[in-house]
């Protein structure tokens, strides 16, 4: 498997995982460091959360917060991911070179195409079922959900590459937890259909179930318990396909992977 990890770093105050942990850049930065001599393929940077009961951060304060860590990770030549679904914010990614834009609005700002076609950096196009800002408490139907997924993401690759985007800038996020809705049913059922959407599309998948609340639901564990759940879920989504897995835990996620390749050798 040559599944690369996404180490999460959140520079907020109210992330349900470890808000207020790393506001600080110090802090941001430190943790960034540890994460990617752990293992990381990349930092994906969080300026504002995306959890139900989040506030909202206005594009100036998500640079502001930015601004510093990108600078001292790319000294260090970390390769970056920012993710935001701020138009502002992508725009001042581009202009720092940042490596991966990561949009949990899988970029519903069409007037931004022009700029986001003549950029170099790789597009990861999130579903929701929300379709706009930050994640909802709202029930799916697990028997529908792939196809709900698969009708957003013909209609926003098409768009994507109608207006000059490549193809193969583009990785798709399906969703997970509250994106996909209150039911973990439905996060489980778009992990088995992992296969169906490489094959349907041909383009590389990205998955981030760490700490998700159907891991959560699931087990009865707090978001401070659900380590061994997160691994389960990560380590099955990579058998199944997984192209990039964006987690806290890079160490433990980076140890089972070694394993398991290990264990896939003839």
């Amino acid at each position: 498997m040559n599944t690369k990890i996404f180490g999460i770093v959140n520079i907020t105050k109210d992330s349900f995982s470890d808000g207020g942990k790393f506001f600080e850049a110090e802090a941001a930065i430190s943790h960034a460091l540890k994460l990617a001599e752990a293992g990381a393929y990349a930092i994906d940077l969080g300026p504002a959360s995306s959890n139900p009961n989040a506030g909202e951060v206005p594009a100036a304060e998500e640079i502001r917060r930015l601004e510093p860590v990108v600078a001292r990770l790319q000294e260090e030549n970390i390769t970056i991911s920012i993710d935001s679904y701020r138009t502002a914010t992508q725009r001042w990614a581009i202009h720092k070179n940042i490596t991966y834009l990561n949009d949990i609005q899988g970029f519903a700002d069409r007037n931004f195409y022009e700029e986001l076609a003549s950029s170099g950096c790789q597009l990861i196009v999130m579903h929701a079922i929300q379709r706009f800002g930050k994640a909802q408490k709202r029930y799916s139907d697990p028997q529908t959900i792939m196809d709900t997924i698969y009708r957003f993401f013909d209609d926003r690759l098409a768009a994507l590459e109608n207006a000059g985007v490549n193809r193969q800038r583009l990785i798709l996020d399906p969703g997970m937890g509250f994106f996909l809705g209150s039911n973990p049913e439905a996060s489980l059922e778009v992990l088995r259909s992992i296969p169906a959407l490489k094959q349907r599309y041909d383009l590389p998948v990205f998955i981030s179930v760490s700490r998700k609340s159907f891991l959560r639901k699931l087990t009865g564990q707090d978001v401070g318990s659900v380590q061994a759940a997160t691994l389960s879920a990560e380590i099955y989504a990579a058998l199944q396909g997984a192209d990039y897995i964006r987690t806290h835990d890079v160490q433990a996620l980076n140890d089972a992977l070694t394993i398991q390749n290990a264990l896939r050798k003839q």
